[in-house]
């Protein structure tokens, strides 16, 4: 029997991989050798991976958990872990409102730095590594798009990046 971490894991993979199907329909372009199917592929590949490792890990440890005569597996800190699933709602909620106003890299920026600190148990402690997270996350995926794949990224009405 499967808990909720194996039915999403499995909702997740067969999501994923419906998904990855529906990518064989796209055409690809003769003068281009990377087609619009190749990052779609890459990211739901890893997604059905992934989930089919989280349908594994819940089965081996419903496994253990029976073994050693235990009910349900204890799932600690159940309360925050709901409360921080909806301030990560929330902000990427502000983060895609405020993407036309302030532009993918200010705004960008700004998530990840907030939602670093909202994630981390000790922000204080680690805010220069939140920092320079946030401001390598911002600038690397900058040059990656708009450098390396000539996709242009939203410009801020109010800062004009």
């Amino acid at each position: 029997m499967l808990g909720r971490d194996g039915l999403a894991g499995l909702a997740c993979l067969a999501g994923s991989l419906w998904l990855l199907a529906l990518t064989r329909g796209l055409p690809h372009p003769a003068l281009v050798p990377i087609g619009p199917s190749f990052y779609p592929r890459i990211v739901l590949s890893v997604t059905a991976i992934l989930s089919a490792v989280l349908v594994v890990t819940d089965l081996l440890a419903r496994r253990r958990a029976r073994r050693a005569g235990e009910g349900r597996p204890a799932a600690p800190g159940a309360r925050r872990n709901v409360g921080l699933v909806a301030a990560t709602f929330a902000l990427f909620a502000g983060y895609v409102a405020l993407l036309p106003l302030l532009g993918f890299r200010v705004a960008t920026g700004l998530f990840v730095l907030v939602i670093q600190a909202v994630l981390d148990e000790e922000p204080r402690r680690h805010w220069l590594r939140i920092l320079l997270v946030s401001a390598c996350t911002a600038a690397l995926t900058h040059l990656a798009f708009e450098g390396y794949l000539s996709v242009l990224l939203p410009r801020g009405r109010w800062t004009g990046l």
